[in-house]
């Protein structure tokens, strides 16, 4: 992955390893509630189990970091590069995705040794490391931390899904997530056109896919100052928005008819009102929060059911540089799925090696989102960050913004 320049290099060895201690303890505490059998499910394809994220973030340091850089590094298990490589083609052959469930082995106490173990060697790296080679290593390790960040937020999403299939719908935590706020009245914050520039630029880290920055030209357009509530999208729904063709695209469509979709991803109907399952368990869908586990199908039905369409990406990370104060729940809410496909941008070169599969090798068959949600990691959220996901997608925690044409 390429960085940006001056991506935290400042700063002493101390602060460094008091951040890598941080951000390592994290994953283990949002993995605590969880039992082995919690942590060993696969639940789909796209899900990965618990102790895998813990497992392969551990790896990405031993792979990247360690064995590279640290004279007399002792794997901890060789066998282990080939189970926890996600997918790294430059570096060999690895287990395959949708079978990640049938490991039962290595435990969780094993997984737990294994991150000791590799905790052990960044700190001597990060302390005998020569003032010449810092530079190189900081910026990997800022990689390897944003990256475990990315992977929290994964967890996250994927033991939702996980015990959503449990019919006891069991809580990851009752503690909320996110912090109740009150509605905001929906507005029309109109932004004029012309030539702008988007993409990461100056101080702090950025992941490849943020950058250059270039410029784009912009028609002027109105977004919406929220986002879309579950009330709003229960009228779509009470509008037979799942059974007219007219709203969808075809891929769309022929999703919703495989899978049967009628609401968003863990919304229920008993008969009584509708319910989602969230990480605090089962509640009644609140008519009043932003909807959430949507696909871009959906997110682009709905808009066309409410005579608006989704913002580009360009116009989202405008609106969200210029005109922030007249927005509101912009960003650590629900991430927010645009019009924009996931494609380089212009002037974009990933890294030789096995870092530059990263990010570049997924700019195919996906649609971008922006804004993060409440489990995103902070600093996720900044406007420039890049999330992306098929366009059937519903885990993620993705909602919906509007916008339309300035008349």
């Amino acid at each position: 992955m390429q960085l940006v320049a001056n991506t935290g290099v400042r700063g002493d060895r101390q602060d460094w390893a008091a951040r890598y201690d941080a951000i390592r303890a994290h994953t283990e505490s949002l993995a605590a509630p969880l039992s082995a059998e919690d942590q060993t499910v696969q639940s789909m394809p796209d899900v990965s189990p618990t102790k895998w994220h813990r497992a392969h973030v551990s790896w990405f340091f031993e792979n990247f970091l360690l064995v590279p850089h640290l004279p007399g590094y002792r794997l901890f298990d060789p066998g282990f590069g080939y189970l926890f490589n996600s997918y790294y083609e430059a570096v060999g052959p690895r287990h395959p995705r949708p079978m990640r469930g049938l490991l039962s082995r290595p435990g969780i106490e094993e997984i737990g040794r294994y991150r000791a173990h590799v905790d052990g060697a960044m700190r001597r790296l990060i302390g005998i490391a020569g003032d010449e080679s810092w530079q190189q290593l900081a910026a990997l390790l800022e990689l390897g931390l944003n990256h475990e960040e990315q992977h929290q937020e994964l967890l996250l999403m994927d033991i939702l899904h996980v015990l959503s299939c449990n019919s006891l719908d069991p809580a990851y935590d009752d503690r909320p997530f996110a912090k109740e706020r009150p509605l905001p009245s929906l507005e029309w914050v109109g932004l004029s056109g012309g030539l702008r520039e988007i993409g990461h630029a100056g101080e702090g880290f950025a992941f490849d896919n943020e950058t250059p920055r270039h410029r784009v030209w912009l028609d002027p357009f109105v977004l919406a100052s929220r986002l879309v509530t579950c009330g709003e999208y229960l009228a779509f729904i009470g509008d037979d928005g799942y059974c007219r063709p007219e709203l969808w695209m075809s891929e769309g469509w022929a999703t919703v008819n495989a899978q049967s979709w009628n609401a968003p991803l863990y919304w229920r109907n008993d008969g009584t009102g509708w319910s989602i399952f969230t990480l605090e368990g089962r509640k009644p869908v609140d008519p009043r929060e932003p909807v959430r586990h949507v696909s871009f199908y959906e997110a682009d039905a709905y808009a066309r059911w409410a005579g608006k369409r989704l913002p580009t990406e360009a116009e989202w990370e405008v609106a969200a540089t210029q005109d922030e104060r007249s927005l509101d729940q912009l960003q650590g809410q629900v991430w927010q799925w645009t019009a924009s496909p996931y494609v380089a941008y212009p002037g974009f070169r990933p890294l030789a090696g096995a870092i530059g599969e990263y990010n570049g090798k997924f700019m195919s068959n996906q649609m971008v989102l922006r804004g993060g949600a409440a489990i995103t990691p902070r600093g996720h959220t900044r406007p420039t960050y890049r999330n992306f996901f098929p366009p059937s997608a519903r885990w993620c925690v993705a909602g919906i913004r509007l916008a339309e044409d300035a008349s």
